[in-house]
Parts: structure tokens; sequence; C-alpha cells
């Protein structure tokens, strides 16, 4: 295989040699750069470097060019290379242009003319990304396919884990001849479903999400059996929490059971991020934050579910639904909430065959043409409304209320207000589900009038309340009556202190029952449920985290 590709792309052909010249100077010996004087000319060969296989690492992008300028072209190469780095080459006239791309194309980097010397300027931004890079491109399986059933609940969860943990793979239905012929090859037939191939030809018949992430390259074993601090929940929470203790120099481990992000990684659009003006996606923000704490030198483990914390003396002892366990000084808890079910008739049986749980961005090229229904109020019903209203013929917002206000921001009930295929229903409610292989229609009541009608629809996401991921802590922490975490004042309200606890203090603002142990984010009882409230809280646990090692 051909070393990777760095790609240049500028219409000056003096600041394209010259780019092109110090990139090759540091990195020639390992990858292959590729020059181009238009962006025209640089698609044509990300194209054919496509048709032969081939990797582009970093794609580097004058901002002015014609016919299509840097922030258009980069644009365009997401397509044929998603996982390159991108850096956009600007004057300082043009600073804005190049931060508004961070969200358009997710730039990674903007990076200013001239860049001399380029071991100040240039080498360090070009290495960042190449590492990077590298230890994505060391997990990815571009040939991993994934045979299953449209309809098939284990399909989507196989398909659903890979999309949100970032792992290219290709659908493949059963029916179609590839998808036969695939299992025919492994032995299996249609009813077998999913069957995982990797690239190598190895065939995973109803893999576990274990099974997944081991195969496409996610680290499942802690690397020590003890740590200054594990964090329990890779949501925004706990990402802030990995990113602040790794590079404060704490040995840390984020433990996830699912993917990274939480309900924040499901978001398609989070406009009122701080630093975001243009909005961004929650893949692109989790994508982000993880990769920040792994280059501090945070662990990630995927796919391991933590099933109980133990009081050990000086350490803090969690044990995993496999037997085995990881140990450390401290530990933050930031699991996060999930969405609650429908109690609705029906339904539960219809669980990933059409009614889903929160928003699957994956699915929405599926509903095009299609009646969309979503349950709830909320932003995050709200940001899957104005997603969907993409892609199908008309999106039924539901909710219990008379209006949105209550519940949503103002701008995202302007948005709303401005897309004429989504239409809001006040004061209704789903009361039932009915399908064969797959969700068919659904059951609306009138919560005024009690009057009920049935709608035709293969399509419902639901959005309703939220329940901590707490059970695994019954008797460890002291939590709430609806299982949220109780953590500082909320413990000595009345003047008395926690039940056991030894210590001379009062527990810190985020620290729970057990000393030590503390909680972040919307597990935390009384937190205020937004990602940046979020990212706040898993940092400032960091400084309390300190704050308690220095004590002992």
């Amino acid at each position: 295989m051909p070393n990777p590709a760095i790609l240049t792309v500028d219409d000056d052909p003096a600041v394209s040699r010259a780019v092109a010249r110090d990139i090759r100077r540091r990195y020639g010996d390992r990858y292959r750069v590729v020059r181009a004087d238009s962006a025209e000319a640089a698609l044509d060969a990300l194209r054919e470097l496509k048709l032969r296989g081939e990797q582009v690492a970093v794609l580097i992008a004058d901002y002015r060019m014609p016919q299509m300028n840097g922030i258009e072209f980069l644009e365009a190469a997401m397509d044929l290379f998603p996982a390159a780095r991108r850096v956009l080459l600007t004057a300082y006239a043009d600073t804005d242009a190049a931060i508004n791309a961070i969200n358009v194309v997710d730039l990674d980097h903007y990076l200013l003319k001239p860049w001399h010397p380029p071991e100040e300027k240039l080498y360090p931004v070009l290495d960042q990304l190449l590492e990077a890079w590298t230890a994505t491109a060391a997990t990815a399986t571009p040939e991993l396919r994934v045979v299953g059933h449209r309809w098939s609940a284990p399909s989507f969860k196989a398909r659903d884990f890979l999309a949100r943990n970032l792992v290219p793979f290709r659908w493949v239905l059963a029916d179609e001849p590839e998808g036969a012929e695939l299992l025919t090859a492994a032995g299996v037939t249609a009813n077998d479903v999913p069957l995982v191939v990797t690239a190598d030809g190895k065939s995973l018949v109803q893999p576990t999400t274990a099974d997944l992430a081991a195969q496409v390259g996610l680290a499942t074993t802690p690397a020590a059996d003890f740590y200054d601090l594990v964090v329990v929940g890779a949501g925004p929470a706990g990402l802030g929490a990995a990113v602040y203790g790794a590079s404060e120099g704490l040995r840390t481990v984020l433990i996830e059971r699912r993917a990274t992000g939480g309900q924040a990684g499901q978001s398609s659009r989070i406009e009122n991020y701080l630093g975001f003006p243009d909005g961004v996606s929650g893949l692109q923000l989790t994508d982000r934050a993880r990769r920040q704490a792994l280059r501090f030198g945070a662990e990630l483990l995927s796919a391991r579910e933590v099933v109980s914390l133990e009081d050990a003396g000086g350490a803090r002892v969690l044990r995993f639904a496999d037997g085995s366990s990881v140990a450390a000084h401290t530990v933050v808890l930031a699991t996060g909430v999930s969405y609650r079910m429908l109690p609705a008739p029906g339904l539960a049986e219809l669980t990933g065959r059409g009614c889903f749980y929160g928003s699957v961005a994956s699915e929405a090229p599926s509903c095009k043409g299609e009646d969309v229904y979503i349950v709830g109020g909320a932003n995050s019903a709200g940001q899957a409304a104005v997603h969907f209203s993409r892609y199908a013929r008309r999106v039924h917002l539901l909710i219990r209320g008379d209006d949105l206000t209550r519940s949503m921001s103002s701008y995202l009930i302007d948005q709303i207000a401005r897309i004429d295929t989504i239409e809001v229903h006040p004061r209704t409610e789903v009361v039932g589900g009915a399908g064969q292989e797959h969700l068919e229609e659904v059951t609306l009541r009138d919560t005024r009038t009690g009057e009920t009608r049935r709608v035709d629809t293969s399509w419902l996401f639901v959005f309703i309340g939220a329940e901590p991921h707490t059970d695994w802590l019954d008797g460890a922490v002291a939590r709430d009556g609806r299982g949220f975490v109780l953590t500082g004042p909320d413990l000595t309200r009345g003047g008395r202190r926690p039940a056991g606890w030894a210590l001379p203090r009062d527990p810190y603002h985020l620290e729970s029952s057990m000393p030590g142990v503390f909680a972040a984010g919307d597990v935390r009882a009384e937190s205020v449920k937004r990602v940046a409230s979020a990212v706040g809280e898993g940092a400032m646990a960091v400084s309390l985290v300190h704050r308690y090692l220095e004590a002992q």
C-alpha cells in the first residue's frame, strides 16, 4: 500500500510550491505530497486516489480560489475522504470565514499565511493532525460490512453502535445478491443477522457490542489495575472530566458502555453551545472531545458496563459485568440519563423497528418522502424535528402541553415556525402502536377531549423524560427519589451529614455520599440539563478531585 497522501491546493503557484516543499521536507519519508493548483484539479486527484484504494491523511486548501473557494472544496472532499483532517490556508482578513468553516466542514485548523518559520507555525499543527488521523486510521475498517434486514432490531443495534463510534462500515441488505452471498459464505441464514464481515474476511454472527468494539479496535480492557481517576460515562460531562483530568497529570480512564457523546452525541445540531455560532453536530463535538482526551493521555474503554461501586478504604473499586474490576483513588460519575420508554401498548416489541428512543441521524435518509412522528417538547426533540425535516415529507411534533414555550429554547421555536413541513400537535400523546415486521401505525389521543385517531407511519422517535443510569449504585451512594445522585449541599440539608460519612468536613459541592466519588452532568440531582453546564461540571469535578487527593 502506498504511503498516505497529504494534499495541498492553492491557485498561487508560489504559495503552492512553498507549502508542498515545507511539507515534503518534514514528512516526505512517510507521506506522499500531492499538489494541485485548483480545486477542480484537487478533486480529480482525490477521485483517482479513491479509486486506487489509497488513503488521504490531511487536506490543506487555500481559502481564496476562483470557481470554488477552500471551504467549498473541503466540503466536497469530505464526501471522498471523510476521515482526512482539514486545514484552511487564509489571510488575516479572512479569519471570520475560517472560523465559520469550523462549523461548515468541521475544520480542524486554519493556518494564517505566511506560516514561517514552519518549525513553529506549520509542523506542530501537522504533527497533531497526523497523530489524530493515524489513531483513527489504525482502528478504521473501511471495508467492514454489516448484513441485516431493514427492520431488524439487532441489525439496527449493530449499525447504531458502529455509527455512533464513528466506525466506517457498509450496510448490505440480506435479501440483496451481495448480502445473500455473504450469508452463504459465512454458513448462516437470513435468520442469523446481523452478520458483520471484517476487511480480512472474518465473520461475526450476531455479535455483541463488546465483540464489535474489540474487532474494530476500540479498547475494552484497562491498561492498568489502578488509576488516579476513573470517569464513568463518556457524555459531555465525562469527556470534560477526562480532558481536564488527563491534561492535569492524573492517570485517567474513561469508561463508556455504548458510545462517546451520550444523548448529546445523537443531536443533529447544537446551536447554543459557546464558540459555535453556526451550531455543531453532536458527533462533531464528541469526536473533537474524544480526540482531545486521548491526546492528553486518557484511556477510553468502550462497550464496558459498570455494575457496582465499592469503598475499599483508600480506593474506589468499580466492577464490570464480566466480573473484572478497576480501582482508583477517585471516581467521577457522569452516566447521564436515557429517554423514558413510552408505555403505549404495542410499542415495546417494535423498538428498533420503527420506534426509536432518541435521534438516530443514520435513519434520516431512509425517511425521505414519508411522515415522521416525534414525541417530546424539549430541545432534543426540536433539534431532531429540524434535522428530519430535510428528508421527510412531513414532521409531526407531538407535545402534551399547549405550546413549546415552557420547555424549548426560543431560537429553536423560531426555527420550527419557519419550516413549513414541521407541524406541531399540542395536547397530543401516543397511546398505541401496531405493525407486523415493523411499525405501521400509531394511535394518538387528544389529552383535552379524549378523542383518539390512528395515523399511518413507520417512523416514531421518542424524546420524553429522563431516567438516570444509577440502579447499579444502589446502596453505594445516596440518591433522590428519582434516582439522581445527591451531592454537596443536598446531602447536608438540615445540618446533618450523610450516613456513614466519616470525614471531619462536609462533602464538596459535587461530591457524593461516598468520599472521593463525584457526580457531574445530568446524573446529578438538580443539575442544569445543558451540554455547556455538563462540560463545566466535568471540569469542576476534576478541581475537586485535586482538592480531595491533596487532603489525603
